[in-house]
């Protein structure tokens, strides 16, 4: 499989076009985002920021908001991996909505992860390695398995980090994404078993979704990561 090739460049020219649209109102502060100062190296010819090799593993930087969206961005970076791995190889026996509604998901997440690339800018973490090796794309029940153990890691990882945001405008961000992010969640736990989408697995007595901490997310995952992710400052360090 052509997985890096296909996380490089599946939908990229939709998602730079339509990425301002998860903005709204916080357009303004993407543009406060992207001007902050650099903290990377650029080349000569382009004055992108120089990655380091993508499997020596990186950390999400030093407490504040940069380091929460690129926690988020590194997330959504997994999270479209794997739907580009599933969409370009269908499990078997997939029904013809299945296909469109985990291709529209795909898109959804190319978006997410264009989104706080472009937002970054030379403030993001590099591109990361996934490592996909424990799924077999070919079968419905792993795949939907897998499925719903991102989506339901992911709205716990915005909700466990949300309160870390400071600036008004990225949480009002945070919070449009996480929002899709659920209905994802919903409709995958309905495939997997219809009438779970809000079970008490994540849900808590008063009826809040549950949250987890990034050391807690982060564990999760660098088991489907090869460039492992820290947090350093937030009380993680991956081994």
């Amino acid at each position: 499989m052509k997985t890096e090739t296909l996380i490089e460049n599946a939908d990229v020219n939709m998602a730079r076009r339509s990425f301002l649209r998860y903005a709204g109102a916080g357009a303004a502060a993407v543009g406060v985002l992207a001007a902050a100062s650099c903290t990377k190296g650029t080349d000569n010819n382009m004055g992108m920021p120089v990655d380091p090799p993508k499997n020596t593993g990186i950390d999400i930087g030093a407490k504040g908001d940069l380091a929460i969206l690129n926690y988020a961005y590194a997330l959504e970076q997994l999270e479209a991996a794997f739907y580009i791995n599933v969409a370009a190889h269908m499990y078997t026996g997939a029904s013809a909505d299945e296909i469109a509604l985990l291709t529209d998901i795909r898109d959804h997440e190319v978006a997410h992860r264009q989104f706080f690339k472009a937002a970054l800018g030379a403030n993001a973490i590099v591109s990361l390695t996934p490592n996909f090796s424990a799924i077999d794309f070919s079968s419905r029940t792993q795949v939907l398995a897998a499925a719903k153990a991102f989506e339901d890691t992911g709205v716990s990882a915005y909700n466990g980090a949300g309160y870390l945001i400071q600036n008004t405008e990225y949480l009002l961000l945070a919070g449009k994404i996480v929002s899709v992010e659920a209905r994802h969640a919903a409709y995958i736990r309905n495939l997997v078993s219809p009438g779970s989408f809000a079970d008490s697995t994540i849900l808590d007595a008063s009826g809040m979704d549950k949250p987890q901490t990034i050391a807690q997310v982060l564990a999760i995952a660098n088991t489907y990561l090869t460039t492992k992710v820290s947090a350093s400052n937030y009380g993680y360090v991956a081994s």
